[in-house]
């Protein structure tokens, strides 16, 4: 990094997360002991080798391989006790990292092994992110958490889990997800559950263009009409560089021009192989070219990786300074699924004052 900008002091100044995932930001030290309680056998009970064990194994260059990596993350998350537990440390965590706000998503159908029901699985998340949230305020490090509710796309839950997302509005859950393999399992096969959710006027965004191409971006856009990209990353495929500089597709120009943010998330990106390295990541043109990008971590645990981590591997790789990491912050605050007025204040009375000590 530059002598302008040092991560300490990116620690400090207030981030936006958008794409965060529940089950793949637990602390190894939790994993330890929840997995203990139920006797789930873990590769490690050291937590230091435990954490690279999950970066280890996360870093094959294929999304199949990195979600296996969960199957020891969900397995101690099956009690409405452990899902507070995790959801209060994701909050905690998150704040001391500078982050002022996040949306965390789950997938409350993975969290029933233990005979909890579907809504006892989201009142448990909901009560740990309230209570973290507390605590961090508590610190003087104020966190709002917004909840995503996923619906995985191998399986065929997702009419429940939009009205399930439905039903706790009010209390929390913020919009819609759907996730797990791309391949195979187009977003059109949820189709009924997304025009459910149009109907009742509520946010949802969808994994695109990660492992699959421009076909899922444009069904998660064009078919399902979703808010926001999960990744989105591919979309770079529909963009020609000629010697008069790149010429934009038609789908890419659309989601230009209709500012439909992408959840970009770099670290995770280069692990399943959807960029070849961080300074390689289409990030650098996307955000050149003023598509809607937001930086993200995807999964904190799997990647070894925090936002101000990203913000500083972004920084490194392609010169960015306090200008650029306002813009990503601004631009995530502006596509949160909280109310405008909501994500107005936070821009206005918490992330400019602080960038603006910075912004030469």
């Amino acid at each position: 990094m530059g002598a302008t900008i040092r991560y300490e002091d990116i620690v400090k100044v207030p981030k936006a997360l958008l794409h965060d995932h529940l089950d793949g930001g637990l602390r190894p030290a939790t994993i330890i002991e929840l997995a203990a309680e139920v006797g789930h056998e873990l590769p490690t009970t050291d937590p230091g080798a435990l954490g690279r064990w999950f970066v280890e194994a996360a870093d094959s260059g294929s999304l199949e391989r990195y979600l296996e990596t969960f199957a020891h993350t969900v397995a101690v998350m099956q009690t409405a006790s452990a899902l507070r537990r995790v959801a209060r440390e994701c909050a905690l965590d998150l704040a001391a990292d500078g982050v002022v706000y996040a949306e965390v998503r789950f997938a409350p159908e993975q969290h029933l092994e233990d005979d909890l029901t579907l809504d006892e699985a989201v009142e448990a998340v909901l009560a740990g992110f309230a209570e973290g949230s507390a605590e961090a305020a508590g610190v003087g490090t104020p966190i709002r958490v917004g909840t995503l509710l996923t619906a995985m796309r191998h399986a065929a839950r997702s009419q429940e889990i939009a009205e399930l997302a439905v039903r706790h509005r009010d209390h929390g859950v913020v919009g819609f997800d759907i996730a797990g393999a791309e391949a195979g399992f187009p977003p059109t096969r949820h189709l009924d559950a997304f025009e459910y959710l149009q109907r009742e006027n509520f946010h949802f965004t969808i994994h695109a263009g990660e492992a699959f191409g421009l076909p899922s971006i444009w069904q998660a856009i064009q078919w399902c009409g979703a808010d926001r990209l999960g990744h989105g990353v591919r979309i770079v495929d529909d963009i020609t560089t000629t010697g008069d500089g790149p010429v934009l597709g038609r789908l890419a120009a659309y989601v230009r021009d209709k500012r439909i943010p992408l959840e970009l998330c770099p670290s995770s990106n280069v692990q399943t192989g959807a960029a070849a390295s961080i300074a390689d990541h289409p990030i650098g043109v996307l955000r050149d070219l003023r598509f809607r990008v937001t930086v993200n971590t995807d999964n904190r645990l799997m990647s070894g990786t925090s936002m101000s981590r990203e913000m500083a591997l972004l920084a490194d790789a392609f010169g960015y300074g306090w200008k650029e990491l306002q813009w990503f912050t601004i631009n995530a605050m502006k596509s949160a699924f909280i109310p405008f007025d909501e994500r107005l204040r936070i821009i206005d009375e918490v992330i400019k004052p602080a960038y603006a000590k910075l912004v030469s």
